[in-house]
């Protein structure tokens, strides 16, 4: 077969492609590059879910290889997520979509646009009933805010593996992809362990809670409303907007993210469990990892955030996904 010489845009290794071949997976460092001379590759929209069922999920795990910033652990905690909602609480592995590097369908790599198709996919059809996740394990950076939303004055933002040439996803967007659309009765909870991510759904109120468990809920909302159609978005972040987010091997032996394995292990260990006291015990299981092996990548006290698109009493109010 005729082939050409081409450059992986990240790494810079030579690959040879076949002769029409318009894009090229890097097998040294897996990115994602759009070859010269063609137009840019826009993949197909992600169709309706096959299962229209109450329960359904968006996981996306990306460790960047090949880059100075790579991740350990990103694909364990997806892996780790993905097994504890088919297995122990009942999503069917159809409504269960998974975004990692290590994913054989291209509509399925993490590049900025299937992020965004998984997104919409996810709260395609929404019912009253639906109980929806999204989690995401990767690079997350803050950025200017330039609409006037934030109070801090930055925007939080996810990094699919493609940011270096296509850009970040915008908590605004999130929010707009998979907030607002959801209708009353429909759930929606975000498992965010990345760096930055405090609000990282951008959502109205953000709970602040100390160590004896009093909490009072910061109201968020300046100029833009950033809720929802009547349902229940509650995100839980790996950090405040100003801290870092880390991986451990001090769970497993094998790096996961503290939140990611944290917040599975509470769930598992623990029944009639509130939202109080899940932050509570995620909060003691990363602050007890800190104090051993330590979190790579967090270089101060990393503090688990509940944010919600409603106020509620953290201690009555029971986890449900």
């Amino acid at each position: 077969m005729d082939s050409r010489r081409c450059k992986c845009q990240r790494c810079g290794m030579k690959i040879a492609v076949p002769i029409g071949a318009r894009t090229i997976i890097c097998p040294r460092c897996q990115s994602f590059t759009q070859l010269p001379g063609f137009p840019a590759f826009t993949p197909r929209p992600m169709p309706p879910p096959a299962v229209h069922g109450r329960k359904r999920a968006v996981l996306c795990g990306i460790t960047y290889r090949g880059h100075p910033k790579s991740l350990k652990g990103s694909i364990n905690d997806v892996l780790s997520m993905r097994y504890f909602l088919v297995q122990k609480l009942g999503f069917p592995n159809a409504s269960v979509i998974v975004l990692t590097e290590d994913e054989k369908d291209p509509y399925k790599y993490p590049t900025k646009a299937n992020i965004r198709s998984a997104l919409r996919w996810l709260v395609h059809g929404c019912q009253a009933g639906d109980s929806l996740v999204f989690h995401y394990s990767g690079h997350g950076t803050r950025v200017r805010d330039h609409d006037g939303d934030e109070i801090d004055g930055h925007d939080e933002s996810l990094c699919p593996v493609d940011f270096e040439t296509e850009g970040r996803i915008l908590d605004d967007e999130i929010n707009s992809t998979i907030v607002r659309p959801l209708p009353r009765g429909a759930t929606l909870h975000g498992i965010i362990d990345t760096c930055f991510s405090g609000t990282f759904l951008d959502l109205p109120f953000l709970c602040r809670i100390n160590r004896a468990g009093y909490f009072m809920w910061e109201d968020h909302r300046i100029s833009y409303y950033k809720g929802t159609r009547g349902g229940t978005a509650i995100s839980i972040g790996a950090c405040d907007d100003h801290q870092n987010s880390g991986d451990t091997t001090a769970f497993t032996g094998f790096p996961t993210g503290a939140l990611t394995y944290s917040f599975i292990q509470t769930l598992e260990q623990e029944t009639k469990l509130t939202y109080g006291r899940l932050l509570m015990s995620m909060k003691n299981k990363i602050h007890e990892a800190q104090k051993g092996v330590g979190l790579n990548g967090a270089n101060e006290t990393q503090e688990p955030q509940l944010s919600s698109s409603e106020q509620f009493d953290i201690h009555s109010k029971m986890v449900a996904i």
